[in-house]
């Protein structure tokens, strides 16, 4: 299939592309930007007038909730959400039913995600066997099978001496940690920040030094060993400043931040609306300005769609009691789109935080429309407004606190390989 997408406003943030250009795309590969190469024969034309044609979007963090959590969503139904968001790329947590610990597991969902021609998967391997915290896994087997990295995800790991051991084992090989930092006996079984509305509404609290504690451990053991390390849905003001201090020591460390944490804060919880129940909490004003801030001036580097969709009847118990998560998937354009606007950020700087800087913390060719590599792009229109609805949501997780709010930004097109698999 040859294609060619005319018309359309191209960024392309790795290349320093912002302009009126044509795409050409054949046997699944970006072939030339602008001119029409010589010879080339196109089978479809894309008039992209008015539209942004950019990079397929590349996400950290996305539950596909397979193997063990159909209930909740399954591979097809995250999927179609993902491309219809325009993501082609995206990292699954280690944290299924069984966890990411066997080889055999890993190649089972990477093949599911191959049979399905959509959105590419990453998946991250179980640092711990079980996630239990205890006994390291077979990392390299793990990384042959096609994991890109190892994590916890949210499962603790309290045991600071095995820690310690799977950085130096990681550092030995060059492969990436991923930790969400979270201290599990300050976190305790909290559900929400510690501040105002926690008290008001007498819930379990959170403190930020539940972060900031474990941040340090982290930062104090990436030290020691020189492993890679990724942390994992930054929240608290306290924390972005400890990551920049890191960071500017020389450490090699990055960080990400969810796109509901961009955009909330306690004060949303409301009336225990059992949506905003996420991990890490929503917490302060103050704390969201500063992850605002953090990731315009690149101490955060990138933002993930933290996608974790829910069972309906698990969001319909008290606050406390409710599942934690929120789809997120296809709101991943819309809410980064709506933080460049506030923040007056330029199109092409936003683009970068779900596009090559995601590529280059996974450790993937994606993320840019350089010549010769695969042709995954996403064309949007950046002034079309849609209302966030269950019915109008792919995944199966229906589940946002921001339902019934109007987006700006709305995918046309997702391509994978160079073939369409999403139009609208």
């Amino acid at each position: 299939m040859r294609v060619q997408i005319k018309n359309g406003r191209l960024i392309d943030p790795r290349n320093g592309i912002d302009a009126v250009m044509d795409v050409f795309i054949a046997a699944g590969k970006i072939v030339a930007t602008g001119a029409v190469p010589n010879g080339f024969q196109t089978n479809r034309v894309i008039d992209a007038k008015g539209l942004v044609v950019c990079p397929g979007l590349v996400d950290l963090s996305a539950r596909l909730r397979e193997p063990g959590f159909e209930y909740k969503a399954t591979l097809e139904s995250e999927m179609d959400a993902a491309v219809a968001g325009g993501v082609t790329s995206l990292a699954c947590p280690p944290d299924t039913d069984p966890p990411l610990d066997e080889p055999g597991l890993v190649e089972m969902l990477k093949h599911r995600a191959r049979s399905l021609n959509q959105a590419r998967v990453y998946p991250i391997g179980a640092l711990t066997q079980g996630l239990k915290g205890e006994r390291l896994t077979e990392m390299a087997e793990l990384r042959d099978a096609g994991c890109v990295a190892f994590g916890q995800s949210d499962a603790p790991l309290t045991d600071t001496l095995v820690m310690m051991q799977a950085m130096q084992y990681a550092a030995t090989f060059g492969f990436g940690v991923w930790l969400r930092p979270q201290d599990a006996s300050l976190a305790n079984n909290g559900v929400a920040h510690d501040g105002e509305v926690a008290t008001r509404l007498g819930l379990p609290a959170i403190p930020v030094c539940a972060e900031t504690i474990a941040l340090s451990n982290i930062v104090l053991l990436a030290r020691e060993t020189g492993a890679r390390i990724h942390l994992c849905r930054l929240s608290s003001a306290e924390g972005v400043a400890m990551v920049r201090a890191a960071k500017q020591q020389g450490l090699s460390i990055t960080c990400d931040v969810a796109i509901n944490h961009l955009h909330l804060s306690e004060m949303d919880i409301g009336f225990f609306d059992s949506n905003c129940h996420l991990v890490p909490p929503l917490r302060g004003l103050s704390d969201r300005d500063a992850l605002r801030a953090g990731l315009m001036d690149g101490t955060i580097d990138a933002v993930c769609s933290d996608h974790a969709p829910v069972d309906e009847d698990a969001k319909l118990l008290p606050f406390g009691e409710a599942e934690v998560g929120a789809t997120g998937l296809e709101l991943l354009l819309p809410l980064t789109l709506k933080w460049a606007l506030e923040m007056k950020i330029p199109l092409s700087v936003a683009l970068a935080k779900i596009t090559v800087e995601s590529a280059r913390i996974l450790g993937v060719d994606a993320g840019h429309l350089s010549a010769g590599t695969a042709a995954d792009l996403c064309i949007f229109d950046p002034d079309q407004y849609w209302k966030v609805e269950a019915a109008a949501l792919k995944s199966q997780g229906k589940n946002t606190p921001f339902l019934g709010m109007e987006l700006q930004g709305r995918v046309k097109y997702t391509l994978v390989d160079g073939s369409i698999v999403y139009e609208n």
